[in-house]
């Protein structure tokens, strides 16, 4: 049982969480700042980004990817630009607009390009292949520690280990500036704080974060990542050190919880086979957040607090 665990599930609930718990930090700030539809937007973005990048390199490298995601959300924002002036809408109706219209295309250039060779294709885009990353040369949990065996890891845990980690750096490096903007952006210029740059960067932030964990979990996974454990932690607390820390809590229970029930769920309810993973973990975080909105102490509204 335990070689069986390790084989295949250990490392596809491990990719789930570092996946969940990565949107879910810049997607805290993103929902207090009112802009929780970004992390919708960027995973919008990312989907043409990363098939133009893999049709021009035949890679799925993350030095590709990160590059073609970053040249859609260049091109979106002139876009968005271009239809606000031009059709006199309002930015929201232009965000709208672009961003469906990007991921139409990028849901067209999978269908009609040759992918075969590499798991990209729309269910791919959409659900990730979560089931898929598992740990064939493991033989028990000594393989934790042997280092021959390392080298056999699904390449996407250690690069969302590293995106993980690298959020939660800069989280800490920048928690002064992040807080002060995001509550009180008029206070935050009058200390001489870089509020153009600090919003810009969140952003980016979020783009690393859905771009890292785009191939492994797929776009309804991220989109539901960004908003659901943070939206939820703002029902739990009006401290925002507390949201946080609310927030990796839901994320990590999110992936552990909906792996689990993905895998046995279909079978205690008399079923035969499992149902996707990257879909149940949203299908979970969306629970958590209505008993949250059920449940949650500042359910009332109180303003958050600093």
């Amino acid at each position: 049982m335990g070689v069986e665990f390790v084989q295949f599930s250990l490392t596809p609930i491990l990719i789930g969480v570092l996946a969940a718990v990565a949107c879910a930090l810049p997607g805290n700030f993103l929902i207090l700042r009112r802009q929780a539809l970004v992390g919708d937007a960027i995973s919008h973005v990312v989907l043409p980004g990363i098939v133009v990048a893999f049709l021009l390199t035949g890679s799925l490298a993350a030095g590709p990817m990160l590059l073609g995601a970053g040249a859609a959300a260049l091109v979106a924002v002139a876009l968005i630009e271009a239809v606000r002036r031009l059709g006199h809408v309002e930015p929201g109706a232009a965000m709208g607009v672009v961003f469906t219209t990007l991921f139409a295309a990028g849901v067209l250039l999978l269908e009609r390009s040759d992918t075969s060779s590499v798991h990209l294709d729309v269910e791919h885009a959409l659900m990730g292949s979560l089931e898929s990353l598992v740990w064939f040369r493991a033989t028990g949990w000594g393989s934790l520690l042997d280092p021959a065996a390392w080298a056999s890891l699904p390449h996407e845990l250690p690069r969302m280990a590293a995106v993980c980690a690298g959020l939660a750096v800069l989280m800490a490096v920048f928690w002064r500036w992040l807080r002060i903007t995001t509550f009180d952006e008029g206070f935050a210029r009058t200390m001489g704080i870089p509020v153009n740059a600090v919003g810009l960067g969140l952003v980016g932030a979020a783009a690393v974060a859905a771009v890292a964990a785009f191939d492994a979990v797929g776009s309804i996974l991220v989109i539901a990542m960004f908003i659901c454990p943070p939206a939820a932690a703002r029902l739990m607390t009006d401290r925002l050190g507390a949201q946080v820390a609310w927030s990796v809590g839901f994320a990590v229970l999110s992936a552990v919880g909906g792996f689990v029930l993905a895998g046995y769920g279909p079978l205690w309810l008399g079923g035969q086979d499992a149902v996707s993973a990257a879909g149940m973990i949203a299908v979970t975080g969306g629970v958590i957040l209505g008993l949250a909105c059920r449940f949650g102490p500042a359910r009332a509204g109180s303003a958050p607090r600093p």
